[in-house]
């Protein structure tokens, strides 16, 4: 199932790099159906804190009817920044899935680590370098586009 949802992430990703915004992608599942979907707006929207897992994240709340998200799992390509590693934290999502890590700003393992930080009240259980090839080659892609 892991390939399965964070293929809908990837599908995410490219509505972005049809924007020419970052391609970065995000799903939310709960009980095995997509709750809540995203992809980096930043640039059309002229607002900064519209990063696919904050749209996911939205998306999610609003149809559960809920700010928590327990018993969840997020599909992301690309590794949190640290603003969204905090709210996935605040959101108290259970799972996180990261297709590729992100060592110039990520903060789920990469420069920080957030979401598991033992110091927090909620941490989050990590998988690392689910369709990963997949996941850096359209960031790879978009920014040689942009040189």
């Amino acid at each position: 199932m892991d390939n399965f949802f964070m293929n809908k992430a990837l599908d995410e990703a490219y509505e972005a790099y049809e924007l020419d915004e970052v391609p970065i992608g995000a799903v939310i599942v709960k009980d095995g159906r997509i709750i809540g979907k995203g992809y980096n707006r930043k640039e059309v929207s002229l607002d900064t804190t519209n990063h696919a897992e904050i749209m996911a994240i939205k998306e999610a709340s609003k149809n559960l009817k809920n700010w928590r998200l327990t018993g969840c799992t997020m599909y992301v390509t690309v590794e949190p920044c640290p603003m969204c590693a905090g709210a996935i934290v605040n959101s108290r999502i259970t799972e996180l899935v990261i297709g590729t890590m992100d060592p110039k700003g990520g903060a789920c393992g990469s420069l920080y680590n957030i979401v598991e930080d033992d110091r927090l009240n909620h941490r989050v259980e990590v998988r690392r370098g689910i369709l990963e090839e997949e996941c850096s080659n359209i960031m790879k892609d978009f920014f040689k586009k942009l040189r």
